[in-house]
């Protein structure tokens, strides 16, 4: 389905599935967009042409070879975009943690990172603040977003070559 059904109908689908506090409720209710899979269908439907399966049939290919041995390779871009796509997407992801986990054992990072801040927001409510509470804060405040950023900021340069023509693929072309 393009929509969900919700917060609710989702909580209570993860609650029947018994998916509630383990690590596979990270990955399995979320594991496919139905964005991202409107792209690849766009783009397998107009980047590979219907001549390079008539040639592989005639060679002796059968669907998976041909998808495996013809269709993947020339489908880099769109593989790399997608695949970003999500790993920013499940990187920036506090929602799922709060909500349907409560043990501290298996939050994600950035739930981890969320309560440090919120923990040293609380903590210097009730005291006087000093110039060196002050700059503390600012510190680990600049400290937690380079924790969160730094590790995209190391991968996007490698799929930054195929991001470019992985995300012209949806683009009007005249």
């Amino acid at each position: 389905m393009f929509f969900n059904g919700g917060m609710m109908a989702t909580y209570l689908l993860i609650r029947q599935l018994n998916l509630l506090n383990s690590r596979l409720v990270f990955i399995l209710p979320f594991c496919l967009n139905v964005y991202n899979l409107i792209i690849v269908r766009s783009f397998f439907e107009n980047s590979v042409p219907e001549d390079m399966w008539d040639a592989a049939r005639i060679d002796g290919c059968n669907h998976f070879r041909y998808f495996s041995g013809i269709v993947l390779p020339l489908s880099k871009p769109v593989i790399s975009v997608v695949t970003l796509y999500y790993l920013v997407a499940h990187w920036n992801d506090f929602f799922t943690g709060m909500m349907y986990t409560r043990y501290t054992q298996i939050q994600p990072l950035q739930n981890i990172l969320r309560s440090i801040l919120l923990e040293n927001q609380v903590s210097s409510m009730g005291s006087g603040q000093s110039f060196f509470r002050i700059a503390y804060q600012q510190q680990l405040k600049y400290a937690v977003i380079i924790v969160s950023a730094l590790p995209l900021l190391i991968i996007y340069p490698f799929i930054q070559k195929y991001f470019e023509k992985g995300v012209m693929i949806g683009a009007i072309k005249g």
